[in-house]
Formats: structure tokens, C-alpha cells, sequence
């Protein structure tokens, strides 16, 4: 496949090499991070008057699904917020790591690892996403758990220990930062081998060895093994969508689970948020009462049984019809590649969906951030709730048949033959029918 390596432009090489730029984006994001909490705490309670509630889940989630993972990956991630202060206490230094800082340095528990956890933590998100998107305060205090916690385990354990095993965005971005068009790689393997030093993986926040990297999941783009690599051996490159999934990439059963998840979240979002059934959004609103434990119990049915059942299904079938006969588990786990744009793209049109209709409230919130009648810039009291165009709702079956034949594509290249991939694409069919009645009807 053809990549552009943007370390061959001095321009590109010198701003991914300097610390600064890096350092000082997520400064500003970190100055949000606490604004947003601030504003949760002590602004208004009416959730489409605060900060906290518009700009986490209206601009932030849809530029994370719009512009940062279609476009850049973890892009996001090079400039998180969360790990900052844990991560300057583990390094000794703020712009500069200087040795051995402060922490245990444990490694995180074998039994842990992977995606598990973090398909969890969306789950929760999904479970109590209701009070969560309209109350900022709830918002706030999730937000400030969040920091506190991955700041105590990077006193505790190595590295981003919260990003890679905890982090339920990290696990979203990780995933589909499979289909993104950028990567990190080597540009020798040689010289890599012959360096016994490994700077690159002792300086990775993430810990990982840039040899080894096949996939770009478990890559944070921070650009450290770039600038400490003493052989210039590192690149950043631009690829073709979807590099990443193909039959040469190993993938895990983890990483079925947790595609699976985000598309049981998909539908649930879609069918709470968008659907036409009052009762639904009041379960889901009423938390602790016993319509919400009866959705609870649906959508738990839903992520654990129901969807990992068709998948199940699908996957039994084409290794009836596959000859090379690989054992159950290796198939789930090869075949969680098709989950990948399938998510992705049911994902994108979600977010189109609703998109549209609220974003007219983000310019108001900044004139006035906390609710207390300010007019900063002039946009107070402009917002007004928008309604899906025939635009968006074309938008919105073009992206899911665009999901459905990225998805099918993918099912193709790594089945032995065509037959053997057309019950994963029976699957990934059924998946976009369901989600374009329940955005469209």
C-alpha cells in the first residue's frame, strides 16, 4: 500500500520532534479539563445553558468521532489531558523527562490486561449515559474521578497503565484507530534489531516497541520514540484507510469483545436518544428505579448475548465453509476486524444524527460558559434546537452503506474464499438494517 512518510519534510519533522507544540495543546486541553469540571460544579444546572454538558458531550464526542479517529487515529491521545500530572510526577519533569521520578513503577497485573476493562467502563457509560449527558454536575464529578484515578495509578503503576487498560475512550479510539490513516513505524528493521539499547521503548509512555507495532491500537501517536531515537529509524506515516485489518494482522479475542460492545451501544444510544419510545428514555433516565433495571437488564442481554450470539453464529458458519479449519477462538478474534468500520461508520452516523440538531448550542455556551447570563460574544441566547434535514438523513444511510461494504471488503481479504466471508457480511448486514430503522425508521 502506498503511505506518505511525513518525516521527509523538514517542516513535519521539526514540529513532530519538538516538544512545545505538543506540550502546549495539551496545556489548553488540560485548562479545559478543570474549566469543564469547574463549570459542572458551579454553573447552571440546565444542561444546554453549561459548558460541561455541551462541550463534552456535543463538540468534544463529536469532533472525537467526526475529525479525530476518522482522521488522525489517537490522535486524540497525543493530546490528552488525563495522564499529564500522574505522567510529570513518574518522568521528574514537566516538558523534558529527567530520570527516575516519583512512584512505584509496578507492572500492571497480566490478569488485566487488555480491553476487557475498558469494554466495561463503556458499558457503564452506556448504563448510566442518560444522567450523565444532561446532568452537569454528574458530568463534572466523572470527569474529576477520572483524573484523580489515573493519577493514583500512575503513582502506582508504569507508564499510562489508566490509558492502556482502564480508559473506556481509550479503548474507543484504540479500536478504531485500526481503520485511521496514520501510523508510527520503523524504517528499518535492521537497524532497530541491532540497537540494544531499545531508547524507543524505555522513553514510550505506552510501552511499546516500534518494531513490534503491526497494529496502530495500542499506539498514542506521542511521538517519543521519534525524538529519542539516536538512528532517525522512526517515521509517521499517512496510509490508506483500514491498513491496519487485513489477513497479516494478528488480532486478539479482547478486541472482539470490545467491538462487539461498542456496537451494542450503538444501537442502545440510537434507540434511547433517537427512537420514538417515551417509555425507553424514561427507563433509561430513572436510574435505580425498576424500569431502569429492566433496561439495564435489555441492553446488558443485548451486548453479552444477543449480538455476541449472531456474531458467534456468523463466525461458526464460515469455519464450516473455511478448509484451513482454525480453532473457534482464533476465528473470533480474525474476524473482529469486520466489527472495526462497521462500528466506526455506525458511529459517525449516530453522532450526524444528532449532530445536526445541537450543535447550535455551542457558540451560546461560550458567550455564556456557566449559566450565569453572561454574553461574552454576543451568542447568549441564540441556541435553538435543530431537526434532522433530509442532508443529514441522507448523510446518515450513506455512511452506514458505506460501513456495510467497508466491513464486507474487510470480511473478503481475510477469508480463504468469497464464500467463506459471506456470513460475516449476513451479519454486518443485519447490524446496518437495524441501525438505519432506528436512526431513520
Amino acid at each position: 500500500m502506498v503511505r506518505m512518510d511525513l518525516t521527509r519534510y523538514p517542516w513535519a519533522l521539526s514540529i513532530l520532534r519538538n516538544r512545545w507544540p505538543q506540550f502546549l495543546l495539551r496545556a489548553v486541553t488540560l485548562a479545559g479539563f478543570i474549566f469543564t469540571i469547574l463549570a459542572g460544579l458551579f454553573g447552571s444546572t440546565v444542561g444546554s445553558h453549561n459548558f460541561a454538558i455541551i462541550f463534552v458531550w456535543i463538540a468534544w464526542w463529536t469532533a472525537l468521532k467526526l475529525i479525530f479517529i476518522p482522521f488522525g487515529g489517537r490522535s486524540w491521545c497525543s493530546i490528552c489531558p488525563i495522564p499529564m500530572p500522574g505522567e510529570w510526577l513518574q518522568n521528574g519533569g514537566i516538558l523534558i523527562p529527567r530520570g527516575k521520578g516519583f512512584g512505584l513503577n509496578k507492572r500492571w497485573p497480566k490478569a488485566l490486561r487488555g480491553s476487557w476493562l475498558q469494554a466495561g467502563g463503556f458499558l457503564l457509560i452506556g448504563l448510566f449515559g442518560a444522567l450523565t449527558l444532561t446532568s452537569a454536575s454528574v458530568t463534572a464529578f466523572v470527569l474529576l474521578f477520572i483524573i484523580v484515578l489515573a493519577f493514583v495509578l500512575s503513582l502506582v503503576f508504569e507508564r499510562r497503565s489508566f490509558c492502556n487498560y482502564l480508559c473506556p475512550i481509550g479503548g474507543f479510539t484504540g479500536l478504531y484507530a485500526q481503520a485511521g490513516p496514520v501510523e508510527v513505524r520503523v524504517k528499518d528493521a535492521e537497524v532497530c534489531a541491532s540497537h540494544a539499547e531499545k531508547t524507543c521503548y524505555n522513553a514510550c509512555p505506552w510501552g511499546q516497541y516500534p518494531l513490534a507495532l503491526k497494529s496502530s491500537a495500542n499506539c498514542g501517536l506521542c511521538m517519543e520514540c521519534l525524538r529519542v531515537c539516536p538512528s532517525d529509524n522512526i517515521v509517521v506515516n499517512l496510509r490508506p484507510w483500514g491498513s491496519d485489518l487485513g489477513p497479516k494482522t494478528k488480532h486478539r479475542l479482547d478486541e472482539a469483545f470490545l467491538g462487539l460492545v461498542m456496537l451494542a451501544s450503538a444501537l442502545v444510544d440510537s434507540a434511547v436518544f433517537l427512537g420514538p419510545w417515551g417509555e425507553l428514555k424514561s427507563a433509561a433516565y430513572s436510574i435505580g428505579s425498576t424500569p431502569w433495571f429492566i433496561f439495564a437488564g435489555v441492553f446488558l442481554f443485548a451486548a453479552f448475548v444477543i449480538l455476541p450470539g449472531f456474531y458467534v453464529g456468523a463466525v461458526l458458519l464460515s469455519i464450516q465453509l473455511d478448509s484451513t479449519r482454525i480453532t473457534l477462538r482464533q476465528s473470533l478474534a480474525k474476524y473482529s476486524q469486520v466489527l472495526v468500520p462497521l462500528g466506526l461508520m455506525a458511529w459517525i452516523a449516530f453522532t450526524i444524527s444528532f449532530a445536526f440538531a445541537k450543535f447550535s448550542y455551542v457558540l451560546p455556551v461560550i458567550s455564556d460558559p456557566l449559566g450565569w447570563g453572561w454574553n461574552l460574544i454576543g451568542y447568549s441566547n441564540t441556541a435553538w434546537v435543530g431537526q434532522s434535514t433530509s442532508l443529514s438523513l441522507l448523510l446518515q444511510i450513506v455512511i452506514l452503506a458505506a460501513g456495510l461494504f467497508w466491513s464486507s471488503r474487510v470480511a473478503f481479504r481475510i477469508s480463504e474464499t468469497p464464500r467463506v466471508a459471506l456470513p460475516m457480511i449476513a451479519f454486518c448486514g443485519i447490524f446496518s438494517y437495524t441501525m438505519l430503522w432506528l436512526l431513520i425508521g
